[in-house]
């Protein structure tokens, strides 16, 4: 055996060894994702996170707030990222070289998420832009590590592709909202332009995200989806109450179109998902 194919020999052996670890550790890092949401709701006597760090994450914190009922798009992500757990655990997914590829990401993701909700509850709001950030950044990265490998089926396509999808799109709204939260919990209400012009100018960045990301992500609908639901509930909270804010809402709304005619013009260009 030449010294190329023996190499060649390890490093499969290495990585197949590295298989049932990256399950495992997949699987329970869902668990806690979801034990970490529930103490998150304050299901098991935790600080509710709209509650939490003196409400600065509450729906009406900010202008860039989305209103209450967008965070039910978490039950969704949660579910999709249990079933994902599941499958993946399957021994005919052990060597997916799709899943060697996102596994251990993922798992990083839900066990991030999970220590956001930790830094907010401890009242850490600076710390939580931080967490959130690097969130986002490794959404991004299992997001492009999927683009790069088509899916197995539909079954991999809605729990896996479709889970990342609705779970980008969130943290990109959410990451937003907590940037805004951790400049007015630090003094900086409106970064010198006014608040209004201010959560306009945040509207574009989601609108230009949205439209970047359809664009190389071949126009699909599920980071689409929660993008936009969360746009549409920052349009709703800003249409009425006592953070009413008119120009903030149409702003919102316009983003919120954006990205659903960028989304459409890329699928019709024919680079389906």
């Amino acid at each position: 055996m030449s010294m190329h194919s023996h190499s060649r020999r390890r490093a499969a052996e290495t990585a197949r060894a590295t298989d049932l670890p990256r399950q495992i550790v997949v699987a329970v890092s869902a668990v806690i994702s979801v034990v970490g949401a529930a103490i998150g709701s304050g299901a098991f006597g935790g600080t509710p996170i709209a509650e939490a760090a003196g409400g600065i994450l509450a729906a009406d914190a900010t202008l860039v707030a989305p209103d209450g009922p967008a965070f039910t798009i978490w039950t969704p992500i949660y579910l999709g990222l249990l079933g994902y757990a599941g499958w993946q655990a399957l021994p005919a997914r052990r060597t997916d070289p799709r899943q060697r590829r996102v596994g251990w990401l993922v798992a990083a993701t839900m066990l991030l998420n999970t220590a956001w909700i930790f830094t907010i509850q401890a009242g850490r709001v600076t710390l939580s832009v931080a967490v959130i950030a690097v969130l986002l950044v490794l959404l991004v990265a299992v997001y492009a590590g999927l683009l790069a490998r088509p899916s197995s089926g539909w079954v991999e396509t809605v729990l896996l592709d479709g889970t990342i999808g609705l779970y980008l799109g969130w943290v990109s709204v959410a990451t937003i909202a907590n940037t805004a939260a951790a400049l007015l919990a630090a003094g900086y209400t409106d970064v010198g332009l006014g608040p209004v012009p201010w959560a306009i100018l945040l509207m574009v960045v989601a609108a230009i995200v949205g439209v970047v990301v359809a664009g190389t992500g071949n126009g699909r609908f599920a980071y689409a989806t929660a993008l936009i639901w969360g746009l549409a509930w920052v349009a709703v909270g800003r249409s009425s109450g006592s953070d009413e804010a008119t120009g903030v809402a149409v702003a919102a709304v316009a983003a919120a179109v954006v990205v659903l005619a960028a989304t459409l013009i890329a699928r019709l260009r024919g680079r389906p998902a």
